[in-house]
């Protein structure tokens, strides 16, 4: 028995009987979340990146700061990995694994920081 042959979904047929109207305030509604998650993104930011507190909506300066920050914080990695490397019996595959677990670790405080946050408001 092939597919064609079978009725119609009830998700299917519900998508179906969206008034235009409907599918306006869906896509105004899904375009506003969007918004929503692009502005938190950069406030995030913000709160990390140093200098960027206070902006306002300057997205383009948030990125370009953004930026110049990665570049000086791989530079930073790359020098204390080569000291270390220099001064000590350090293998480069454990600094890396010293470093993920950090980054790991900060990641899970900045989530359950937000995650507070999310809680109070």
């Amino acid at each position: 028995m092939s597919g064609s042959n079978s009725p119609p979904s009830p998700i299917n047929a519900a998508k179906a009987r969206l008034t235009d109207a409907q599918k306006k305030k869906h896509h105004i509604e899904s375009e506003k979340k969007r918004r929503e998650a692009i502005r938190s993104g950069f406030d995030r930011l913000c709160g990390i990146v140093p200098g960027t507190e206070g902006l306002g909506r300057s997205e383009a300066v948030v990125l370009q700061s953004t930026v110049q920050y990665m570049r000086e914080q791989i530079a930073e990695k790359e020098r204390l990995t080569h000291i270390a490397m220099q001064q000590g019996n350090w293998q480069k595959n454990a600094i890396d694994d010293i470093y993920r677990q950090t980054e790991k670790e900060i990641r899970d405080r900045e989530e359950a920081k937000e995650n507070s946050m999310l809680g109070q408001g």
